[in-house]
């Protein structure tokens, strides 16, 4: 999958600073992958666990492998930056230099201004007898320093932290104006800047004064992050899981080193004071050139350059929110459904919370929380309403991945207020996107539901792709009311009318679903039933080993499987005499494809007629065995059309759309040559979606 982004990022069709945003997000996804799942395989190897069928390579060889890849990657991403990226933002007035491209006059400028501001900010760690090897904290950037105080004398080693109080980006300052002159008034949409990690590693005469440098080194260090606690673990065992959480922190900021990439060519003796102290051997060092943080390139992608972006993309306000009912109104007229980022997150998903807490006929609201932001209008809305009388239950997921923190302090807030606050089912993560709102209406008491694809986030609902299902009907409603109790009491139902619940029921009820999409092929093949099997659906990952060979054996039957999967697939598709009826596409452009959609078929030959589920979860183990998830059915016909749309204009993309292959590569789709300018073969999934959102035709 993060190959796939780092060809956003070398595609030199799309806006330059779109470019360098996709370079970023590269960063930010392999940094992940290295924290987590690089981590988890060095815990693996340090237990020497024997291959087994599900895990047939011996884990060094594994971390070889990955090894191997991350640096081929990287290798693109350099080339990527240095011989392209870089050079055309020189040509548009943003210019990224190092310290020695500066001229004498700016290196003087820019010294004036670290000697003034960063200077006494910076703390040099020396090693030695009487000084401890520092902590040095994860992904943090550090300079590592050689000093001696003569020709003779033995060489030690000094860290420096690059600080991030500052932008690190640094703008060089202007000449300061002539006598009697106005000073003049930068661009701040053009410029020179330098990294400050080369200002300082070019002052370091300020920092070792007297003091004689043999040998400068940056590097940065990744720790491991937490493997996922399954039931049964740690979290099993404690009383409470706040403050289990609070000291997993803790434990986190201070967890084993896995990887350190340096700049090129560092001493024997820099190499050995970084692994001997972090305990790493030599393979987890890996020299790189250029930067070693790509992620600082957000600051230049937030320059004032409309030019050098994407068109902004504004969320439309769906038809029927835009008639100026209140949305309780709206939602009885007929379940809704909305599609974000390109309808609104602001007028449909903040409307629902914040009309519920205001409206003074509603007795009670109930809500998940996965992720939000710092300064969600949820959590002000939870507490506005607890603090006017009404009934509110929150459920928020501490365990979050690198989120816990935001998360314990929105528990803080929530119970401050009085708002009754759940930490979830202890043993299970809970992943579900769940609201529910308890309202008197003129006939009676009625719940109202939301359920979606993706978190209660504002931000990150302008950058993913997500689904929203509101509705009223009391087979999904009531499935909801014991949904919560689930979460926040000791219901341990495991039977649902409608909704599909993880760990209890999701799973199996995926799996009967293609059994019998199994036996319709059969029967379709000796000539019993005149529609065979079909299955399409879409999510983030696909790897639940039981769910993969239950959709070999489908497609061995004759089911026609098409799968949109984004990220990593641990499906082959076309295999012959075992996928050979299985499509894997994976769509990848400017935002996240992030909502969940499944489709059976259930013998009908419209496909408005199958079964449509939207759901919280990926067909992962961890998502459908230790999470809490909810798929909902999707009954509304336009509801459903409107889902068919989205999917038919993925599977005519050729210009987003990566098809897997069977030797487990995936090959970008161009598009055809006679195809019309603005279908979706040329304009791909998301220009086609923004399209049809102005035309209010989603």
């Amino acid at each position: 999958f993060n190959r796939r982004v780092l060809h956003l990022a070398v595609d030199e069709s799309r806006p330059l600073l779109e470019r360098a945003k996709f370079l970023a997000i590269f960063s930010g996804n392999l940094d992940e992958f290295i924290m987590k799942r690089v981590g988890f395989l060095k815990r693996r190897a340090a237990t020497s666990p024997a291959p087994t069928p599900f895990e047939p390579w011996p884990v060094h060889e594994l971390l070889a492998s990955v090894r191997g890849l991350i640096r081929h990657l990287q290798h693109i991403q350099t080339n990527c930056f240095e011989s392209s990226i870089r050079p055309a933002l020189a040509a548009v007035g943003i210019h990224l230099l190092s310290y020695d491209e500066l001229s004498v006059p700016e290196r003087a400028r820019v010294d004036t201004w670290f000697a003034r501001e960063v200077f006494p900010v910076l703390t040099p760690l020396a090693v030695d007898r009487g000084h401890r090897f520092p902590f040095i904290s994860n992904l943090s950037e550090n300079i590592g320093v050689l000093v001696t105080e003569s020709d003779h004398a033995e060489p030690l080693f000094a860290r420096i932290k690059v600080p991030t109080v500052f932008a690190q980006w640094v703008r060089i300052p202007a000449e300061p104006p002539a006598l009697g002159q106005p000073a003049s008034i930068p661009d701040p949409s053009r410029g020179r800047f330098v990294h400050i990690a080369d200002i300082i590693r070019n002052n370091l005469d300020d920092l070792f004064p007297g003091m004689k440098i043999v040998e400068v080194a940056h590097f940065r260090i990744y720790r491991n992050a937490e493997v996922e606690t399954a039931p049964g673990g740690a979290d099993d065992d404690a009383d409470n899981l706040l403050e289990l959480v609070e000291a997993q922190l803790k434990r986190r900021r201070f967890a084993s080193a896995v990887r350190v990439e340096i700049s090129p060519g560092p001493s024997r003796r820099v190499l050995e004071q970084l692994t001997e102290e972090l305990g790493l051997g030599a393979e987890d060092v890996e020299e790189r050139p250029g930067f070693l943080e790509y992620t600082d390139l957000y600051e230049i992608v937030d320059l004032d350059r409309p030019d050098l972006k994407a068109e902004p993309w504004k969320s439309v306000v769906p038809a029927r929110l835009a008639q100026g009912e209140d949305i309780f109104s709206v939602i009885r007229q007929g379940d809704l459904l909305v599609h974000h980022p390109y309808e609104s997150f602001e007028h449909s998903i903040q409307r629902f919370i914040i009309e519920a807490a205001r409206d003074p006929n509603v007795l009670a609201i109930k809500q998940t929380i996965y992720r939000t932001s710092k300064d969600s209008p949820f959590i002000n809305s939870l507490v506005r309403a607890a603090e006017s009388g009404k009934q509110v239950a929150c459920l928020v997921e501490l365990r979050a991945r690198f989120d816990e923190q935001n998360n314990v302090r929105v528990v803080q807030m929530l119970e401050k207020a009085g708002v009754h606050v759940a930490y979830g089912v202890v043993g299970f993560k809970t992943h579900c996107k769940a609201a529910m709102v308890v309202r008197k209406d003129p006939d009676g008491l009625r719940t109202y539901a939301h359920l979606g694809t993706g978190n209660y986030h504002p931000r990150t609902a302008q950058l993913y792709t997500d689904f929203s299902l509101f509705t009223c009907d009391p087979a999904v409603t009531d499935d909801v009311v014991d949904l919560f109790n689930f979460l926040t009491g000791r219901s341990r139902k495991e039977q649902y009318r409608s909704l599909l619940v993880a760990p209890v029921s999701m799973k199996p009820r995926v799996l009967e679903a293609i059994d019998r999409e199994i036996e319709l092929a059969r029967g379709h093949a000796a000539g019993l039933v005149p529609v065979g099997g079909r299955i399409v659906a879409k999510m983030n990952a696909l790897e639940d080993h039981t769910v993969t060979q239950k959709l070999y054996e489908a497609s061995r039957a004759g089911v026609n499987i098409t799968l949109y999967v984004r990220g990593f697939c641990s499906l082959r598709p076309g295999v012959p005499g075992l996928s050979e009826n299985i499509r894997v596409i994976s769509v990848v452009g400017r935002f996240l494809e992030h909502s969940r959609i499944f489709h059976f078929g259930a013998g009908h030959r419209d496909p408005l007629d199958g079964d449509w589920y939207l759901s919280s979860a990926d067909w992962m183990y961890r998502n459908l065995n230790n999470r809490v998830e909810a798929a909902t059915p999707v009954f509304s016909r336009p509801a459903r059309a409107s889902l068919m749309r989205v999917l038919d204009i993925m599977a005519a993309d050729h210009r987003r759309a990566w098809d897997l292959g069977p030797d487990g590569l995936y090959t970008l789709r161009t598009p055809p040559p006679d195809a019309a300018p603005d279908s979706p073969e040329v304009l791909g999934t998301f220009d086609s979606l923004m399209s049809l959102a102005r035309a209010g035709g989603m």
